[in-house]
């Protein structure tokens, strides 16, 4: 497969089912130093805020997403891809459809943590136009690491971006 190609891969983004489950911890836990177990991933579906989605490719799971609603934000509470699809446009996908859910009167953000020495995570985050706001020091319970709190915020793509160029406001800035 070439480079270009490997940037292409589409997936189709659904609904978690029960059967994705066995796919789902496999990604987990060749993804992750400390993962969610499958009861994590239970307790966590079974609340009514929160979702599982998957990508699928000819008909394997090759990346999923765990995200809790709230009132006005998205919370990504899991989120990887397959070792043998990352860097190919997989991940930049399931982002997409969490983004396309964001509205100016509804969920303006999304959020998550990333642990302070997943850098591969971090650069992926920046790429897609999240950006790091805070430090959460000691975030988890497995070690003593600390987390970085990245947000997305919506931004409507009608919105003009043009300044006129007065003499005002080429003074202000």
């Amino acid at each position: 497969m070439s480079a270009q190609q490997k940037q292409q891969t589409r997936v189709h983004i659904r609904w978690m089912i029960r059967r994705d489950m066995p796919e789902v911890l496999a990604i987990e836990t060749r993804s992750f130093e400390f993962p969610w177990l499958e009861d994590d991933f239970i307790r966590c579906l079974s609340q009514r805020n929160c979702i599982g989605m998957v990508a699928e490719h000819n008909d394997r799971v090759v990346g999923f997403m765990i995200y809790e609603l709230t009132k006005t934000r998205i919370r990504v509470l899991n989120f990887a891809v397959a070792a043998a699809y990352r860097r190919q446009g997989v991940g930049s996908q399931m982002l997409a459809k969490l983004i396309g859910k964001l509205s100016p009167q509804r969920r303006t953000r999304i959020t998550l943590e990333v642990r302070e020495t997943n850098l591969a995570a971090q650069l992926f985050f920046r790429a897609n136009q999240f950006r790091a706001v805070s430090v959460l020091r000691n975030f988890y319970d497995d070690t003593p690491e600390d987390a970085y709190l990245f947000q997305y915020r919506y931004r409507p793509e009608s919105v003009q971006t043009e300044v006129p160029d007065g003499r005002i406001t080429r003074l202000a800035g």
